[in-house]
């Protein structure tokens, strides 16, 4: 759906950037899976320099917060650019309590185990789905509706 305006090729574009906090947070979730198909880790090598500045200590909070108070936050920024930049926030959200969860809840319970690593890869695999689906969208103009989510973003983005 395309309403609130049209989106030039440029607000395309900058609608896809924020799905790299995602990307590079749900890389974390990626280990078992590229254990397993270790043919498909030259895939992360465009990645690797920005995984490395990304993991520098507060780095990660700091864009997260510059996302959220400068873009979200911006009336003068396009709906289409705020509206993507939110849902890319909340995936990022959604992954922080994934990983939360595992680490302080399932790990310590269930240890590493097969159990562990499908979890692992229904997460990485879930992100690379929304993340893949939201960029296609954002590359064609549409607002990208997955279910639940956009409808907190619509919430917070007016």
């Amino acid at each position: 759906m395309n309403w609130r305006g049209s989106t030039t090729p440029l607000d395309r574009t900058f609608a896809c950037l924020p799905y790299l906090l995602p990307l590079l947070d749900g890389l974390g979730f990626a280990v078992p899976f590229f254990t397993q198909f270790p043919a498909l880790q030259p895939i992360l090598l465009p990645l690797l320099p920005l995984l490395a500045i990304y993991n520098l200590p507060f780095v990660g909070l700091i864009i997260f917060f510059a996302l959220f108070l400068l873009v979200v936050r911006n009336d003068r920024i396009n709906h289409f650019i705020r509206f993507n930049t939110m849902q890319a926030i909340l995936l990022d959200i959604v992954l922080i309590l994934c990983r939360l969860i595992m680490g302080f809840v399932l790990q310590p319970i269930l240890g590493s185990g097969l159990f562990i690593e499908t979890l692992y890869n229904v997460i990485f695999l879930g992100t690379l789905a929304a993340i893949v689906y939201s960029v296609f969208q954002s590359i064609m103009g549409r607002y990208a509706e997955i279910p639940t989510l956009s409808d907190a973003v619509h919430m917070q983005v007016r």
